[in-house]
C-alpha cells in the first residue's frame, strides 16, 4: 500500500464523519417532525374513538346472539381424540414452585414441568435490575415422543408438583418434583435437586408404568428446548456479538454457531456431552450423565427489540430404552462464564470463554488467569490490579525489550556503512550485489538483522492473549476505576449527538489516551529507525495510521483493556528511554568494528559438516 492509498482512506473517513455531521437534521427540522408525528398520531386517535363508538352503537342496537355452548361430553371426546391416555393431563391450573441456594433462584411451572426462569442472586444488569438468564412463557422445555399413534408434546402438559411450597437450601439439598401423572403407577416424573453454594442443577427424568403408553417401537425420545435470550449489559452489540449456541462433542472438542451470522445452525451427528445457550457473561449448560444420541442446535438474532438479544434452540435426542422403570439423569449449569467456577466440573464448561486458541490461550490458561487471581487475593481494586499485572508482565518482558532495542541500537550505528554500500550499488539491477554485500557486513560485525524482530515475536503471544482476556473477564464486570464506571464495557465520558460510521455515538477516554500514548511511541521509534522510514515511505505513514484505526476499533471495547494497553505503552516508552541511557552507541560501534579483526565464530553445526568433508576426502584418498 503506497502513501496515496493510506492518505484516500483517511479522507474517506473524514468525509463519512463530515458527512453525518452536515446531514444532521436542524433543530427547525427536528421540531417540525416532532409536530408531523404528533398530528398523525392524534389523527390515529380519533379514528380509533370513532371506530369504538360505531362498535358500541351497532352492539346495542342489534339483538345480541350466545355462541353455541360445547358440552362437557364433547370436550371430553376431542381431548381423548388429541391426547389419548394423556387427555386428563392436556388442561390444569399453572402452578409455580421455587427452589433457591445462596446462589441462584429457580423458579418451576407445572405447565410443562420445566424450568420457568433463572435469577443469579449475586449479579446485576447494567441497569440494576436481578440477572434473569430467561423468563417466561418463551421458554419452550419438554420431551416429544409417539403414544398410542399421536405425538404428544409434554411443554403443552399440566405437571402435579409434589410441592407448592418454596424449597431454600441452606447447606445440604433439597429436590423438588413434577410428575405428568396418568395414574398411581403410570407417570413420567421432573426431579429437580439443587445443593448449597453452586450453580449446578440436579435434573432426572424417571419413566414409571409408561412402556404401556409410548410406542414400544421407540428407541429414543426427542427433548427440545428454547429459550429467548435478555439483555444484561450496557454494551448491547458487544453482549449480542457474543451470545450464541455452544455444544461438545462426547469425544471432542468444545464447538460453536457462529456469532456472525444473523441465523446459524448447525446438525450435531454424533453424541453430544453437553449444549450451552451462552451470553457476554453468563450461560446456561444442559449437560447429560451419559451423552445425547445427537441433536440439532441454531440461534437466531432478533430483531428490533432492546429487552431481547438472541433466540437460542436445541433438538436432543435421548437413548429411551422402554422399560417399566427408567431413569435419565443430566444436570443444568445456571451461572456466570468464571473460569475457575467452569474448569472445576472437569467438562470443558469453561471453553464458552473465549481466551482464544492455539497458544493464545494456553498464556491465558496457565500465566495471565493464574496471575490475575492471585493479584485478586490481596488488591481489592480491579484498575490497582490491572497496574500491577502490567508492571510485573513489563518486567518478565524487560529481557527481550532490551535485546530488541540493542538490535535497533546496532543497525542504527551501522547506517553510514549501509549508505556507503548504497552510493557503491546505485544502479537497480546492482540491487542483488548491494544485498549480498550488507548481508556479508552484517556477519563480519556478527549482528543478526534478525535480532530486533525476534523477541517481538515472541511478545505477541502475550499481547493477543490479553486481547481476548479482558473483554471476557467477568471479574471486572461492574468494577469502577476513576472515571469508568465499568471495566467491562466501555467508559464514555461524552455522547455524541450523532453517530459516527464505524465510532459509534460516545467517547471512550481509555481508548483515545491509547492512541495519544500510541502516536507518541510510534513517534519516538520512527527516530531511532529513521533508516527503514527513509527506504519505505509509505510505511512511515502507515504506522500513523494504525493507532487511528484502532481508536475506531477499540472504542466499543471494554475500557479495561484500553487501560491495560495505554500502561503497557507508557511503561513501554519509559523502558525504551531508560535503556536508551545505558547504551553508549559509539562504544558499540567500536565493539563492532572490532569484530571484524576477530576470526568468524562457527557454530557446531558448522564444524561437524567441516569434519564430516574431512573425513569423506580422507576415505576416498586411501581407497
Amino acid at each position: 500500500m503506497d502513501k496515496n492509498s493510506i492518505v484516500g482512506i483517511v479522507l474517506i473517513f473524514l468525509v463519512l464523519i463530515g458527512y453525518s455531521y452536515l446531514t444532521k437534521p436542524t433543530e427547525e427540522e427536528r421540531q417540525v417532525a416532532i409536530r408531523k408525528q404528533d398530528s398523525i398520531a392524534l389523527v390515529t386517535r380519533q379514528n380509533v374513538i370513532e371506530e369504538t363508538k360505531i362498535k358500541e352503537e351497532t352492539k346495542n342496537a342489534l339483538p345480541v346472539i350466545q355462541p353455541q355452548e360445547v358440552s362437557e361430553s364433547t370436550k371430553n371426546t376431542n381431548q381423548i381424540n388429541q391426547y389419548g391416555s394423556f387427555a386428563k393431563v392436556s388442561q390444569g391450573e399453572n402452578q409455580f414452585v421455587t427452589l433457591e441456594n445462596n446462589l441462584i433462584k429457580v423458579k418451576f411451572s407445572s405447565k410443562g414441568g420445566r424450568v420457568y426462569s433463572v435469577q443469579l442472586k449475586n449479579y446485576e444488569t447494567y441497569d440494576s435490575l436481578p440477572v434473569t438468564l430467561f423468563d417466561g412463557d418463551s421458554t419452550i422445555f419438554g420431551l416429544n415422543f409417539f403414544a398410542q399413534n399421536r405425538s404428544i408434546a409434554t411443554n403443552e402438559l399440566f405437571f402435579t408438583p409434589g410441592t407448592t411450597q418454596n424449597q431454600i437450601v441452606i447447606d445440604s439439598s433439597k429436590s423438588v418434583s413434577l410428575k405428568l401423572k396418568l395414574a398411581d403407577n403410570q407417570f413420567i416424573e421432573y426431579s429437580y435437586t439443587l445443593e448449597a453454594n453452586t450453580y449446578m442443577l440436579k435434573f432426572d427424568i424417571n419413566f414409571v408404568g409408561m412402556n404401556n403408553i409410548i410406542a414400544n417401537n421407540l428407541n429414543y425420545l426427542t427433548l427440545n428446548w428454547e429459550a429467548n435470550i435478555p439483555r444484561q449489559e450496557k454494551g448491547k452489540k458487544w453482549e449480542s456479538d457474543n451470545t450464541t449456541v455452544f455444544y461438545k462433542y462426547l469425544n471432542d472438542e468444545v464447538d460453536e454457531l457462529s456469532i456472525r451470522s444473523k441465523d446459524a445452525k448447525e446438525e450435531l451427528q454424533t453424541k453430544v456431552k453437553w449444549v450451552a445457550f451462552k451470553q457476554q457473561f453468563f450461560s446456561s449448560f444442559l449437560i447429560a450423565d451419559n451423552s445425547f444420541i445427537n441433536g440439532f442446535v441454531k440461534v437466531k438474532k432478533i430483531e428490533n427489540s432492546d429487552k431481547y438479544l438472541k433466540k437460542c434452540y436445541a433438538e436432543l435426542t435421548i437413548p429411551y430404552k422402554n422399560k417399566a422403570s427408567e431413569n435419565i439423569p443430566m444436570k443444568f449449569y445456571f451461572g456466570p462464564n468464571k473460569y475457575k467456577t467452569l474448569h472445576q466440573y472437569k467438562l470443558k464448561l469453561e471453553d464458552v470463554i473465549p481466551l482464544g486458541w492455539g497458544i493464545f490461550s494456553w498464556v491465558n490458561k496457565f500465566a495471565i488467569i493464574p496471575l490475575f487471581n492471585l493479584l485478586s487475593k490481596f488488591i481489592s481494586n480491579y484498575g490497582i490490579i490491572i497496574l500491577v499485572m502490567t508492571i510485573i508482565i513489563k518486567l518478565v518482558l524487560f529481557p527481550f525489550t532490551r535485546k530488541s532495542y540493542l538490535s535497533s541500537a546496532k543497525m542504527r550505528v551501522l547506517k553510514p556503512q549501509i549508505d556507503e554500500l548504497g552510493k557503491k550499488f546505485p544502479k537497480k539491477e546492482d540491487a542483488m550485489k548491494k544485498q549480498q554485500a550488507t548481508m556479508a557486513l552484517y556477519k563480519k560485525v556478527g549482528v543478526n538483522p534478525m535480532g530486533g524482530c525476534l523477541p517481538m515475536v515472541f511478545q505477541m503471544p502475550i499481547l493477543i492473549a490479553i486481547f481476548r482476556f479482558f473483554p471476557s473477564s467477568i471479574e471486572l464486570r461492574h468494577q469502577g476505576f476513576l472515571w469508568a464506571t465499568d471495566l467491562s464495557t466501555y467508559d464514555s465520558i461524552l455522547s455524541l449527538p450523532f453517530t459516527i460510521p464505524y465510532y459509534g455515538d460516545h467517547v471512550s477516554l481509555f481508548c483515545l489516551l491509547m492512541t495519544i500514548v500510541n502516536l507518541f511511541y510510534i513517534k519516538i521509534n520512527n527516530e531511532q529507525t529513521n533508516m527503514s522510514s527513509q527506504q519505505m515511505p509509505g510505511m512511515k505513514v502507515m504506522m500513523y495510521f494504525m493507532p487511528v484505526m484502532m481508536l475506531f476499533w477499540f472504542n466499543d471495547y471494554a475500557s479495561g483493556l484500553s487501560y491495560y494497553y495505554f500502561l503497557s505503552l507508557l511503561i513501554t516508552i519509559l523502558q525504551t528511554v531508560f535503556i536508551k541511557k545505558t547504551i553508549d552507541e559509539k562504544a558499540l560501534l567500536e565493539k563492532l568494528n572490532s569484530n571484524v579483526k576477530k576470526p568468524a565464530k562457527k557454530s557446531k553445526f558448522q564444524q561437524k559438516l567441516e569434519q564430516a568433508a574431512k573425513q569423506k576426502g580422507y576415505s576416498q584418498k586411501h581407497r
